[in-house]
């Protein structure tokens, strides 16, 4: 590869001295060595650099670090005076929208199809896209799991046989299960992108295996049942059909929702299901902050240049939809956001529901080939479509509600939680120590222990119930104040019976127990 890392030497060299650049010559090293290999950390930062000195509209930022400390790039397109926080959010386009590639450090086509879309914007293409819109792209947010290529990773992912990355981060950590406990420093900058920048939607670049299909790509909208319906319905009705269809005129590829069939031996009915309801996911996440959320996942056993391929018309599509009605999309998020959702349900459990009418999913099949370096099957995928009419399991109902109370008490001695109430952007306001306060505490009955710690953490579960108080206020508390950006969120890692909280991570385990109050009380509505 030192070729390809001349060329961006002189590249750079090239557009730094302010001449004429033809960005063709610019190229990751999926394209320059015939998708045979994957972009690497270095090389993605040279690439930028490139970009950032041939075009104005392009700005690279730094926004974190990884767990060994490399640095991670944030680059922001559009017509904005600086890169700050407060520069992009003052632009005249109406519509910021951030892109997240390669959280999982194998799935590599989001970044490479990122690169390649950066690149087409320094270039001058679609450049009407930066009347309505503000581009923040992090096109290898898993930096370090990037890094540790091997040939056996994925292993049966059809390429790029050059070997890619690990799925999770130096920590061990699945990013992708990280946005509620926020234990890995990639999450936690991440989310002080979403505090300072406020994007309005999210996009998150993924490749899937599983079920064997005829799709090149599939998608889902945020799945938690407590999502602002406003924005799931636009998606279901009118965003996503509008990709389906500029798709299909332009690249003749069929996209669908997200899905699996059940696996051998499961005891659930035949059907085509989605994934998880649970806000641990990035879409999932964001959409209980009232943006919009759009999960992209390439097939796994298509060809790796196919994969980027999608990749790229998802987002092209995406975005092309999204400047086109930049201040419908900003008015939607807009209002989901300054709704308060006290005494409003939220869903603490929820199970995987069917949609009401069935659909014509396009399966598919797929030939083992030896990886020509490790002698390992590889599938690929085949040309043959098998349609087939399937229950569509797209969506989750809640099992388990409450009301939104007006607050929470949370005391200084939760220092995990009080973290991560900051990291997450939750207002905890100081209360004057000694006032009381009329609140309901939970009274623990029994306590589950998951067998095995997952992610680094044995979750527990708790039973019991509230019973209505009043409490006088330590020095140190403070009080949790809901709003409409943030306050599904604090509900949901707050509430003792929320299956993806404090509780749930194990993060309060020292202060669980039988017979004990829950240490966060909540203030209801009067």
């Amino acid at each position: 590869m030192r070729g390809y890392w001349l060329l961006l030497t002189l590249g750079l060299a090239q557009v730094t001295l302010g001449q004429g650049v033809d960005l063709a010559f610019l190229q990751t090293r999926a394209e320059a060595t015939g998708f045979a290999e994957t972009t690497r950390y270095d090389e993605v930062m040279a690439f930028l650099d490139v970009l950032e000195a041939s075009s104005r509209r392009i700005h690279v930022m730094r926004f974190g670090y990884t767990t060994e400390g490399r640095a991670l790039p944030l680059v922001i397109y559009g017509e904005v005076v600086n890169a700050t926080d407060d520069g992009v959010q003052a632009a005249l386009a109406p519509l910021r929208v951030l892109i997240v590639a390669n959280i999982h450090g194998g799935e590599v086509a989001g970044k490479e199809a990122t690169l390649m879309l950066l690149r087409a914007l320094a270039a001058g293409m679609y450049a009407e896209w930066a009347d309505s819109l503000v581009l923040l792209a992090v096109p290898i947010y898993n930096a370090d799991g990037n890094e540790r290529i091997s040939l056996y990773n994925r292993p049966r992912q059809n390429g790029p046989i050059g070997g890619m990355g690990q799925r999770s981060n130096a920590q061990g950590y699945d990013l992708n299960r990280d946005f509620m406990k926020a234990d890995a420093p990639e999450t936690r900058a991440l989310l002080q992108v979403l505090r300072d920048y406020n994007p309005h939607v999210l996009i998150d670049l993924h490749t899937t295996d599983g079920t064997y299909h005829a799709y090149p790509l599939t998608y889902a909208p945020p799945l938690h049942p407590s999502t602002p319906a406003s924005l799931v319905d636009y998606l279901r009705r009118v965003w996503l059909p509008a990709i389906d269809d500029t798709v299909w005129t332009k690249h003749r590829w069929k996209f669908f929702y997200y899905g699996n069939l059940p696996w051998p031996g499961s005891k659930r009915p035949p059907g085509w299901y989605t994934f998880d309801h649970r806000p641990r996911f990035a879409t999932n996440y964001v959409g209980l902050r009232g943006i919009i959320g759009l999960l992209s996942e390439a097939y796994a056993y298509a060809p790796f240049e196919e994969r980027i391929e999608a990749t790229y018309a998802f987002l092209e599509a995406a975005l092309s939809f999204a400047a086109a009605h930049a201040s419908e999309i900003r008015a939607l998020v807009e209002q989901a956001q300054q709704a308060s959702p006290v005494g409003q349900p939220i869903a603490l459990r929820a199970r995987i529901t069917q949609a009401s009418k069935p659909a014509l999913v396009l399966l598919g099949a797929v030939d083992s080939l030896r990886h020509p370096y490790t002698g390992r099957l590889m599938l690929q995928r085949r040309k043959e479509v098998f349609p087939e009419l399937l229950p569509l399991y797209d969506r989750f109902m809640p099992t388990e509600t409450i009301s939104i109370p007006q607050g929470y008490l949370v005391p200084d001695s939760l220092a995990r939680v009080r973290d991560l109430l900051e990291v997450h952007g939750i207002p905890c306001v100081p209360v004057k120590p000694g006032r009381t306060l009329a609140v309901e505490r939970f009274r623990i009955d029994s306590v589950a222990v998951a067998d095995q710690p997952y992610q680094g953490h044995r979750g527990q579960e708790v039973w019991g119930k509230y019973v209505r108080q009043r409490l006088a206020a330590t020095a140190g508390d403070c009080v949790v104040t809901i709003n409409g950006r943030t306050g599904r969120l604090a509900a949901l890692l707050l509430e003792p019976r929320s299956d993806d909280g404090v509780v749930a991570w194990g993060l309060v385990k020292d202060y669980v127990a039988p017979g004990r109050f829950y240490p966060i009380a909540r203030i209801p509505v009067p």
